[in-house]
């Protein structure tokens, strides 16, 4: 992990101010910066994100592209991403399950998608980077992520409550807990276990487990210094050796461990590509 950032972003994260966002959304924020290099992988996490370009209204890559303010579904792999779309971006992380009471669809019809806001949510979609920047005229980057959060409030489809049975799956998953005893523990079959982890989380119980995994061993080597020690990491995530856990890294990162270089240690899922 030789390389880094050639200038880290200015930020500021926050939790959701409103209570009855908070079991839905990890964190809120905005960012900016200016970065040399052309391009990144963003890697697969599990999750769904929104996000809203407030320095043009674009989003995506050359085979995707969405006005500036899009949802992104949950990837199974990584994505190329210009730099030049976060010089200022606000964005939502949310939890497991999280995104699906704002969706009129499961989070599985946005799994590998980036979906422009105004496809999903009509006119308000399509006005809410004008409303962003508006709030961020008025009132710096603190008014534009309240702004956000009003938004929020008013475009859920459903009850703004995550489901008990679904998050303690995600929990259970991300721990690395088989997915028949998942289902054992719920009192579900396997059957509807999958039908609920796809409708509200966006992925199968087991691709799911398989990214959070891979999640818990970027978390491990961006912990530690020095070289990685691939065999132990491999065995503390829970891989069966060291060449299961290199054939999961390429299929999920699209690059071996060793040519992992992130943006830096907490930002480890932006990978620089090129100059």
């Amino acid at each position: 992990m030789a390389r880094t950032a050639e200038q880290l972003p200015v930020s500021l994260t926050v939790r959701p101010s409103a209570p009855a966002l908070a079991p839905l959304i990890g964190a809120l924020g905005y960012a900016e910066g200016r970065f040399a290099h052309s391009a990144e992988l963003s890697l697969p996490t599990g999750g769904a994100q929104l996000l809203v370009n407030l320095d043009g209204d674009a989003l995506g890559s050359s085979d995707r592209r969405t006005r500036g303010a899009a949802l992104q579904g949950p990837y199974t792999g990584p994505a190329v991403i210009d730099p030049a779309q976060q010089r200022a971006v606000v964005w939502v992380a949310f939890r497991p399950a999280g995104a699906y009471p704002f969706l009129s669809v499961p989070v599985n019809a946005l799994r590998d998608r980036l979906a422009g806001l105004d496809e999903l949510w009509g006119t308000d979609g399509a006005v809410l980077r004008e409303r962003l920047l508006e709030a961020m005229a008025a009132g710096g980057p603190q008014a534009c992520l309240r702004e956000l959060e009003t938004v929020l409030l008013r475009r859920s489809e459903r009850p703004l409550e995550p489901d008990p049975a679904v998050r303690l799956a995600a929990v259970l998953l991300d721990r690395g807990t088989p997915v028949g005893e998942v289902a054992d523990r719920l009192g579900w079959t396997s059957r509807r276990l999958a039908r609920r982890c796809a409708e509200q989380l966006g992925l199968p119980p087991k691709r799911y487990a398989r990214v959070r995994r891979f999640q818990r061993l970027l978390g491990r080597v961006n912990a530690g210094s020095g070289e990685p020690d691939w065999a132990v990491l491999a065995a503390a995530c829970g891989y069966h050796d060291q060449a299961h856990l290199i054939h999961e890294f390429r299929a999920l990162a699209g690059i071996t461990p060793t040519a992992y270089a992130p943006r830096s240690s907490l930002e480890r899922n932006h990978v620089l590509l090129g100059g």
